[in-house]
């Protein structure tokens, strides 16, 4: 009962996370699942089973809070699902740390581009604007990040938010629910890639439904809050946690020494939280 709580809560944490700023559901939960000793591929699988249903809720609320582009979710998913396909096919044969670093770089790029966008930011948005994506760019965006979706445990938010986040004038809320409605057709995809290469027999369904029930207690909480809160601070958050996240890699790929890693870990932390608070006093001055 503890353990069920537990896995519970991180499905609540991960869920929350992800449906306000539009990525780390599948880095938290894998993160944890990788820890406990699970194999990469069954916990993948065990992953994308729950976000099928995690997804689905976040979806649906983040449509009635008004935070979705429809045109944008219907240009990605089609690529997006048969990059999450594929790439839960051929989960174990892919050499992903290879191009890790040079992803890892990119997104941090976009990361500090889209914090200082947003620290700086003087106009207000308008709120109810869609997002520009040509077809082809939703193409290779959606491919890229269904495959490393699938291939990761977690890739969907964490390349196609910052990416279409980085676009001149567009409304983070919109971003956000429409990365999170999106998700749940790869979700779809990649767990039909694994039933088919690991069969049902792999899942680990005490985890699968442990984190569909603190996601779906956290999806409703998550689209309210990315409707209520201003632009502004939801640019400035997701900004930190791109850059987190993939400076988290990169620390990682370079082997520097703990004790170090920390410090630069807590001084980012830090500046970041500086950020938050500075943006909110200029905007409130304004």
């Amino acid at each position: 009962m503890r353990k069920l709580l537990t896995v519970t809560i991180v499905g609540f944490i991960a869920q929350l996370i992800d449906g306000s700023l539009g990525m780390a559901y599948g880095v938290t939960s894998s993160s944890l699942l990788l820890m406990l000793g699970m194999a990469p591929a069954v916990a993948s699988a065990s992953i994308h089973m729950s976000e099928v249903v995690t997804t689905a809720a976040s979806g649906f609320f983040h449509f009635k809070f008004g935070n979705v582009d429809r045109g944008t979710v219907l240009k990605l998913i089609l690529p997006g699902g048969v990059g999450a396909f594929i790439g839960a096919c051929f989960l174990s044969n892919i050499p992903g740390e290879a191009v890790r670093p040079f992803i890892s770089v990119f997104l941090l790029s976009l990361g500090f581009y889209i914090l200082f966008r947003f620290l700086f930011l003087k106009n207000a948005y308008n709120e109810n604007r869609g997002i520009e994506l040509s077809n082809k760019k939703a193409a290779i965006l959606g491919l890229l990040g269904g495959f490393a979706d699938a291939t990761g445990g977690g890739g969907w938010g964490p390349i196609t938010t910052p990416v279409l986040l980085a676009q001149k004038d567009t409304v983070p809320r919109k971003v956000i629910g429409t990365v999170d409605t999106s998700e749940f057709v790869i979700a779809l995809s990649a767990t039909a890639g694994f039933l088919i290469s690991l069969g049902w027999q792999e899942f680990d369904w005490f985890w699968v439904i442990a984190l569909m029930i603190g996601g779906m207690f956290a999806a409703p909480i998550a689209a309210w809050l990315v409707r209520k809160l201003p632009s502004y601070i939801l640019g400035v958050a997701v900004g930190g946690v791109i850059i987190i996240t993939n400076f988290h890699t990169i620390i990682n790929l370079a082997d520097i020494e703990v004790t170090l890693s920390y410090l630069l870990y807590a001084c980012l932390f830090i500046l970041w939280l500086i950020a938050i608070i500075f943006t909110i006093k200029k905007n409130n001055k304004g």
